[in-house]
């Protein structure tokens, strides 16, 4: 084992010199050492609780220690003191102190603090000697009454009888638990060693847990100590407020799951039927993003994993099951940020005879439901902003660049100058100079302005190249005639992803409210059916909170010919240097939509950006039970790198 420092070795060593004695003390009651040391079973219990009502501890504080309670502080004391409430309960120990022939300590279940009151008279010599070879982080099992000391906490009194020890060890901690006081604080640390963040952020104050409350006896009211490896003895009893809301990790991934069952709940009524696609495919599909590469050895094949599964969940649409949806694993070998993991949830759903208005209302309708379903209110709050999810606004994406035009730039963006090159080159070169302006003023060479001025002045130069060049083949089009075409593509191509990229820029950071953005450039929508009476247009949406994107959705394709004529086109952009364009052409694919696809349409939702929001987390890692790291021996020259490699997007 790897150890980080000579004192954890030397406290290990300590540790399993514990053992020994707590198998010796085993061996006094009948034990082996197996059975001492590492039990493999305790069997919890209470009046009125089974398995069915989960966790036990928890059970315990909201039946008899909660403002819900159905039982009154008057009703508990009289049974109390008419029949003592016998349980028996395990966890792990949070907070430890002994004070002479006594001692109290905390037991977590399930997020969830007891407290328990040890006194050596009730417990026998062998099951007390047993509590002071106890630590921090220990697992164990007690059994006695339930009691509630004269500060009014709710405790388990323990006891043993001559047929079960009062204390029962279960397992022991060989590894010091952090700081008490201050927690598991190491952002980078928590993702690392989730499973200590787990317990040990579970939203309890870590002063107030530090010192467990004192008792009905008289000696729990004097000085105590605390066993606390690496750290001074603590005296006192006095509870320390906390300066803020401790950290409650546990709580955002029991929300995550709250999240995943509302999702199934509110297709499962609608007719949806839940379904399950290949993650290794032959042809990397259904999205622009570079994926990872693996090799099946029997079929001396190389595979790619899924990228997203849209074209599989449209197959099955073709089929005729018309209301399809997958909560599925997405892998994109791309950068990673606060937004972005490698490894990704999804939920994509595609239903037969709609479009992209009826996925609006359907979007709205599923997230209000989602958010009632969790949280209890519409009402949530993201980054330090109050987000209302049952207040919807609709704006195109031209739109949206008008709204959100800077007026320092120059004069407000007209829908005429999204028609060409040439006219929407006008928007990238103000916003260059603006940029080119405002970095000039920050005087740091390094910053934001000077990033957006040369992506800006990138356009620029695009789109005019594209523009002399269309102009070029129309001087000349009866000379290079076949060429025409291709260049005018290529035009609307370079026009389009600026259009995307202006959008990003000026409007995203805006989009806190819930947004729906709709009506897409071509150029950046290869599998969404075009505007019938706007070709360079697509029907397509994405939906935004709290300044980012959460879904995806579009008519689908389903003109066999222009879906193979826009696998084609990604082709000949992979060519060109794109590396998120599809590398070869789903021939199945387009087979599967000559039999007919009728009018779909699709939509992804990204689960942990929907998490994220629902739960305050500022970090896409916040919500991910174990995420990407980078391996601790990457220089800082290798991390700025990366930090450099561009970002997927959910979908598309």
């Amino acid at each position: 084992m790897h150890f980080d420092s000579e004192f954890e070795q030397k406290l290990y060593q300590q540790r399993q010199e514990k053992l020994q004695q707590i198998a010796a003390l085993g061996a006094e009651i009948g034990l082996n050492p197996a059975q001492a040391i590492y039990p493999n079973s305790f069997t919890v219990s209470a009046p009125g609780w089974d398995e069915k009502q989960g966790d036990l501890i928890p059970w315990i504080k909201q039946k008899f220690d909660s403002s819900e309670s159905s039982v009154s502080a008057e009703e508990f004391q009289a049974q109390l003191e008419a029949d003592r409430i016998q349980v028996a309960i395990a966890g792990r120990i949070m907070a430890i102190r002994l004070q002479g022939k006594a001692g109290f300590a905390q037991l977590q279940q399930g997020g969830q603090r007891l407290q328990i009151y040890v006194r050596k008279d009730d417990v026998g010599e062998n099951a007390f000697a047993l509590y002071k070879l106890l630590d921090l982080g220990d697992h164990i099992g007690v059994r006695g009454y339930l009691m509630r000391t004269r500060t009014g906490e709710l405790t388990v009194h323990v006891t043993s009888t001559p047929e079960q020890q009062g204390i029962t060890f279960l397992a022991k901690a060989m590894l010091a638990l952090p700081d008490k006081y201050h927690g598991l604080e190491d952002t980078e640390l928590r993702y690392r060693q989730r499973y200590v963040d787990l317990f040990m952020n579970t939203g309890h104050s870590v002063k107030a847990a530090a010192q467990p409350q004192p008792g009905s006896e008289p000696q729990a009211t004097q000085p105590g100590v605390f066993l606390s490896e690496g750290a001074a003895a603590v005296e006192g009893s006095a509870v320390q407020p906390a300066e803020e809301a401790p950290r409650n990790v546990r709580e955002v991934f029991v929300k995550r799951a709250a999240i995943l069952r509302a999702l199934r709940k509110f297709f499962d009524t609608r007719g949806y039927l839940e379904v399950e696609t290949p993650m290794m495919q032959q042809i990397a599909g259904g999205a622009a993003a570079r994926p990872f590469i693996t090799h099946h050895n029997e079929l001396d094949i190389d595979l790619f994993l899924r990228i997203a599964p849209e074209l599989y969940l449209k197959r099955l649409v073709v089929g005729g099951l018309d209301r399809v949806y997958e909560i599925n694993r997405n892998f994109r070998n791309e950068g990673v940020s606060t937004r972005h993991n490698p490894e990704f949830t999804m939920l994509e759903f595609y239903q037969a005879y709609a479009n992209y208005h009826d996925l609006m209302n359907l979007t709205e309708e599923l997230i209000k439901f989602v958010a009632q379903e969790v949280n209890g209110s519409l009402i949530t709050h993201f980054n330090g902003n109050e987000i209302d999810l049952g207040n919807w606004t609709r704006l195109s994406m031209r739109e949206a660049i008008i709204r959100f035009w800077q007026p320092e730039a120059g004069p407000t963006p007209t829908v005429d100058e999204f028609r060409s090159c040439k006219e929407f080159s006008r928007i990238a070169k103000a916003l260059a100079v603006f940029n080119l302006k405002k970095r000039q003023e920050s005087l740091t060479e390094g910053s934001a302005f000077n990033a957006a001025y040369v992506q800006f002045n990138r356009l620029y130069s695009d789109l005019e190249r594209a523009a002399e060049a269309a102009f070029n083949q129309k001087v000349v089009d009866g000379v290079i005639h076949g060429s025409a075409r291709d260049t005018a593509e290529q035009q609307q191509s370079t026009l389009g992803k600026a259009v995307a990229e202006v959008f990003e820029y000026l409007a995203e950071p805006h989009l806190i409210q819930p947004t729906i953005i709709y009506d897409f450039p071509l150029a950046v929508s290869p599998l969404s059916k075009i505007k019938p009476d706007d070709p360079e247009w697509v029907e397509r949406f994405e939906f935004y909170i709290g300044g980012f994107e959460v879904g995806n959705a579009f008519s689908e394709l389903n003109d066999p010919i222009d879906q193979d004529n826009r696998f084609q086109q990604q082709i000949e952009q992979k060519e060109r240097g794109d590396e998120e364009a599809m590398s070869a052409v789903d021939d199945d694919y387009v087979r599967a939509l000559g039999y007919g696809l009728p009018p779909t349409a699709g939509e992804g939702i990204g689960i942990d950006r929907l998490t994220m929001l629902l739960t305050n987390s500022s970090s896409i890692r916040d919500v991910i039970l174990f995420p990407l790291m980078r391996p601790r021996q990457k220089s800082a020259e290798q991390i700025a790198q990366k930090e450099e490699q561009p970002h997927g997007e959910s979908a598309e």
